[in-house]
């Protein structure tokens, strides 16, 4: 087969016309004499739109889903002396609003097959300083949100869930915004919804945290007849163009997410009797399809998943991504507090994942040729 160049591409979503419209009329708008980017009805709308689509009752937007994280430790007053338990395979940010606020990190371990945090790992986690859990959608694919209502229920913590990857991911057949404290979404550029390269949101459906998460976006603000400061805020807000682009890629979502997990389907049909690798799991109409990971099986190769990606790469011309080293191998976790042990499928996992190009507009002839590629690879270095 004749070699095709495949990079991994930075934007993970699609941009239309109805897209660059949105931006331009906003602009358009402000530069008319009197004219500014003041006040947000876009802002309102896309947060309407956000809560119902996903499930909640409340949309706040903000500037990123790692905002997002920080405002939801901020508003239950996570703190120096308290545990909040994640995973360690995910983006690390994650982790960081948890330190950030000067509480202890503690891993749990995950379902080795899903790749989501698992709440059998969790529990045996639990102390009486525990002040919440972040549970990954990792790849779009939902999480065991059952049981995590179940440890919920039954040790009164709450579960703020990182649903970077999640928009339109389904648990059993419901929008998984309705579940949890909060939830908290990322519309960076290489998500299935971008508002133009950076953006997030929390969706809940509790009023009073919605309000305190608010606040807590600008600068504690309380809108009203008068304006009233009442709390220690920041400006994590989201622009007025992003929130029209919000608006519009929401719209449109689910039609590109259907086209992902197409092509999902199809590379796993593709790749399913190789023995080598593990696939996506779960890949039907309720997985979000945002990343396409697979793991090597690195006892049956003879190379490192490092010098895997580097020869898939020269040798074929198909770039790959990592998502995602575990989190306490980055340099900034000397800097806080953490506790990583018992995580032996997090360690296996982390050492062997590859994320493969698969994009909305991915063509067949791309798929065909990746799996080719994958193939060929694997013969060439298998044991």
């Amino acid at each position: 087969m004749n070699v095709r160049k495949i990079p991994f591409q930075a934007l993970g979503g699609v941009f239309e016309q109805d897209d660059i419209d949105a931006a331009l009329k906003v602009m358009q708008q402000a530069g008319n004499p009197g004219g500014n980017f003041f006040p947000l009805p876009e802002e309102n709308d896309f947060q309407k739109a956000l809560a119902e689509h996903e499930g909640g009752k409340f949309g706040i937007v903000v500037n990123s889903c790692g905002t997002a994280l920080d405002l939801c430790m901020m508003a239950i007053k996570v703190g120096p002396g308290d545990e909040v338990i994640v995973p360690g395979q995910t983006f690390i940010c994650t982790a960081t609003c948890a330190a950030a606020r000067g509480a202890r990190v503690v891993f749990a371990d995950i379902d080795p097959v899903t790749m989501c945090l698992d709440p059998k790992a969790v529990e045996k986690k639990i102390t009486k300083k525990t002040k919440a859990i972040i549970p990954v959608h990792f790849a779009g694919l939902a999480c065991d949100i059952q049981g995590f209502d179940a440890i919920s229920k039954k040790y009164g913590v709450p579960i703020i869930y990182d649903a970077a990857h999640a928009v339109s991911t389904k648990y059993k057949d419901q929008p998984v915004g309705q579940f949890g404290l909060g939830s908290c979404y990322s519309f960076q550029s290489n998500k299935n919804m971008t508002t133009l390269g950076e953006g997030g949101a929390i969706v809940t459906s509790d009023p009073e945290f919605a309000e305190t998460v608010r606040q807590g976006k600008t600068f504690g603000y309380v809108y009203g007849p008068q304006l009233r400061v009442v709390s220690v805020g920041f400006n994590y807000r989201m622009t007025k163009v992003q929130a029209a682009v919000g608006m519009t890629q929401l719209a449109k979502a689910d039609r590109i997410i259907g086209l992902r997990q197409k092509n999902f389907i199809k590379l796993n049909a593709i790749l399913k009797d190789v023995s080598e690798i593990s696939l996506p799991a779960g890949v039907d109409q309720n997985h979000g399809c945002h990343i396409y990971v697979i793991q090597l099986h690195l006892d049956q190769i003879k190379v490192s998943r490092d010098e895997f990606r580097k020869l898939l790469q020269e040798k074929y011309q198909v770039g790959t991504a990592l998502h995602y080293p575990a989190v306490w191998t980055w340099e900034a976790a000397a800097h806080f507090d953490y506790d990583r042990s018992n995580c032996p499928h997090t360690e296996r996992v982390c050492r062997s994942v590859i994320t493969l190009p698969v994009f909305p507009l991915t063509s067949e002839a791309d798929l065909s040729y990746m799996a080719w590629a994958l193939k060929q690879l694997i013969s060439e270095v298998r044991k």
